[in-house]
């Protein structure tokens, strides 16, 4: 696939990116430019969530500033607080990623509309369907529509996960891991 046909953005769980984000030696961060574009602004999470690595662009959002590790590690929090889907995006040759958005169904284009490509991360969910009581609190974090509740039983479209592990983090039985997809 020629770079051109690489979405700039991909999903990861969070793990995934701050392990990546640990690696870098300068952080900045932005308004998000989805939020600042929403009338009423973002009913799920604060305004400064566009974590950068690179000095350059990177974000649609205004108030670009660096930070230390300690606002990037409040973000974070943040992130997993609020169930925001981390989307890192990759520089113009796709070869390294320059930053995340952490994005939401409140306001984020990325779920309000089809234009904007996006690749699945390199995880996927395995829920055990011996320790899942189908509650269904997994459904309501998943803005793929992956998880649905149907006649009382927890039912899966595993090919529209696109592994961000938020049903992972609101499992009251924890009986979902993320597995690297094949």
């Amino acid at each position: 696939m020629s770079d051109d046909k690489i979405p700039m953005h991909y999903v990861s769980t969070r793990e995934e990116l701050k392990a990546i984000a640990d690696r870098q030696t300068r952080l900045w961060v932005s308004n998000c430019g989805c939020r600042e574009g929403r009338e009423g602004g973002c009913k799920r999470s604060r305004m400064d969530v566009c974590l950068m690595f690179v000095p350059g662009e990177g974000s649609s959002g205004s108030n670009k500033r660096e930070i230390a590790r300690a606002e990037m590690e409040a973000i974070f929090r943040e992130a997993e607080e609020k169930h925001l889907v981390t989307r890192p995006y990759r520089s113009e040759d796709r070869k390294t990623v320059e930053g995340s958005c952490f994005c939401c169904d409140d306001c984020c284009c990325f779920f309000q509309t089809s234009e904007y490509k996006c690749d699945k991360g390199q995880m996927i969910e395995l829920t055990d369907d011996g320790e899942c009581t189908d509650c269904g609190a997994c459904v309501e974090v998943c803005y793929f529509k992956a998880r649905h509740v149907v006649d009382g039983k927890l039912a899966l479209e595993r090919d529209k996960c696109f592994g961000c592990g938020l049903c992972r983090d609101a499992c009251p039985t924890e009986c979902i891991v993320m597995a690297p997809r094949v």
